[in-house]
């Protein structure tokens, strides 16, 4: 009956209830694919466990992956496009924004760890107990979105790199179908235990770090400028140098630092250490060390893609070339103005770019496991789960391969739409995140504090008002005829309205959620 159909509490206190609860509920990860975590004889004495333990660089190193994992997100193709488009545009005067930009990617990243630890679940799973079920279809299917947009864009920046690599004898459908199969190589991988996967992904962090250090060697920018681009205008917040040519460059920075499914994915991952949720001082423990390893892959993030942006600086800022440069032509002006050499830059800028496809498919193919597992509670075997989340992707990117395989106009178009896509997501990621991780019923004593509380959400804000502002600024100039623009209209509309919705329920919930536990109790 309804009435029955209530929530589970998150933090079970009975060893016998939770491991019922495992086997109804769908789960990131089996209690038997975790990490364990060792615990010394010292921390073993301490019974109730809310003393957080000292320091250990073995613990560190335990705790180390998950951050790497989620940083993939930083380095994918679309944003390797974000960075050579506002290199050739804007020169370094965006350096200081894409700091900014990351920094404010850390903190929406550390709220996600935040959750997923505290609670022993993740977002998905959250937003299916705490929306009605038809508001959690409707995350769930503009996740889903989100993550097929980004997919299409990783997919074919590592199809753009196998071309590149075959000196153009695979087309880029043939590339798109070589990247599908990684699919199998994931669920390979995934068998063979989490730590390996997450070197794996270390491994191709290393050679886009190498790739594009490579390619900064080669270009030899200048230091001073650099160190301006990055330093000076950090400091000069009250007079940012942003100008009408560049503040699409700048507002496109900033709008594809926060992936939405990259939210739900690093609150999944961090389950795959075990964790004892019934020891305060455990909890803090993990989240200690999970906030240092993410701020190191977010720090190294940001250095590859300063990178890419000041090499494409260098070579085509005030130049003709600077407006149509993009992903698929940006390996042929690079060997252009740097020559070919005894390591041609051209193959150096495509064993990066096939580096950041590949593994940024692999975890998209990970987030979309964990989203589709969540939202819905399938407990489908990995592969099955796998196939079907790399269908609803590879599908639609080899009709995109075969249509725009000899049109780079038409592919930098479907690259403008995609990250609309993305960009309408957001809110329905950040939303449901903030609510939670300051509730005290779902983060008990983990809850965010009032002063955090409001920078996250000032974060939040800003985001969603940059991306409103390319949405808006997109439409404009793509929205065409009456039929299509009452579409648009009625289209943000709903769109507009369940965001209300969604902030109004986060409002209203701590009310909600104790009426309703006096229910569930007198049931």
């Amino acid at each position: 009956m309804a009435q029955q159909e209530h929530h589970q509490p998150l933090l079970l206190d009975n060893t016998n209830d939770s491991s019922d609860h495992d086997e109804l509920e769908e789960t990131a990860y089996d209690s038997d694919d975790k990490v364990h975590i060792v615990i010394n004889d010292a921390e073993a004495s301490d019974d109730d466990g809310s003393k957080t333990p000292p320091f250990s660089w073995k613990k560190l190193w335990l705790f180390t992956g998950p951050g790497f994992l989620m940083s993939i997100a930083f380095l994918d193709p679309g944003n390797l496009e974000g960075d050579l488009q506002a290199g050739a545009i804007a020169g370094n005067s965006l350096l200081w924004l894409l700091m900014w930009a990351t920094a404010m990617g850390l903190l929406v990243q550390l709220l996600s760890a935040r959750l997923g630890v505290a609670t022993g679940r993740h977002l998905a799973e959250l937003c299916r107990e705490e929306y009605p079920r038809w508001a959690g279809y409707v995350l769930w299917v503009m996740a889903e979105l989100a993550l097929i947009g980004a997919d299409i864009q990783e997919v074919i920046g590592s199809a753009i790199a196998i071309k590149i690599l075959s000196n153009g004898a695979l087309p880029l459908w043939a590339g798109v179908v070589i990247t599908a199969l990684d699919c199998f190589i994931f669920l390979l991988l995934e068998n063979y235990g989490v730590r390996k996967l997450e070197a794996v992904f270390a491994v191709l962090i290393a050679t886009m770090a190498l790739s594009f250090a490579w390619m900064f060697g080669e270009a030899k920018p200048s230091g001073t400028e650099l160190l301006l681009g990055v330093g000076f205008y950090t400091f000069c917040i009250l007079i940012p140098k942003l100008s009408s040519r560049t503040i699409k460059q700048a507002v496109g920075v900033v709008g594809c630092i926060i992936m939405p499914h990259n939210v739900f994915l690093h609150s999944a991952l961090v389950q795959s250490r075990d964790i004892d949720h019934s020891k305060k001082g455990r909890v803090q423990e993990a989240l200690n060390y999970y906030s240092i390893e993410s701020t190191i892959a977010l720090v190294i993030s940001f250095v590859i893609n300063l990178f890419v942006t000041t090499v494409f600086a260098k070579g085509f800022y005030n130049t003709p070339l600077a407006d149509s440069i993009g992903l698929v032509n940006a390996g042929q002006y690079l060997e252009e103005k740097y020559g070919g050499g005894v390591f041609p830059i051209l193959y150096i800028w495509a064993i990066g770019l096939l580096a950041a496809g590949q593994s940024s498919t692999i975890t998209g193919t990970y987030a979309g496991q964990f989203i589709m597992g969540g939202f819905l509670n399938l407990r489908l075997k990995k592969w099955m789960r796998a196939l079907i989340t790399r269908s609803c992707a590879i599908i639609p990117t080899i009709i995109v391969a075969l249509v725009f395989d000899t049109s780079e106009d038409t592919l930098d178009v479907l690259n403008e739409w995609l990250n609309v896509l993305q960009s309408i997501q957001i809110p329905f990621a950040l939303i449901p995140l903030l609510f939670l991780v300051s509730s005290e019923r779902i983060m008990g004593s983990f809850k965010i504090g009032n002063i955090l509380k409001m920078v996250a959400w000032l974060v939040a804000a800003l985001v969603m008002v940059i991306n409103g502002y390319l949405l808006l600024d997109f439409f404009s100039n793509e929205v065409n005829g009456v039929l299509f623009g009452s579409v648009v209209c009625a289209f943000t509309a709903g769109y507009a309205a369940f965001i209300v919705y969604l902030v109004f329920r986060g409002i209203t919930l701590p009310r909600w959620c104790k009426s309703k536990s006096v229910t569930d109790a007198l049931n």
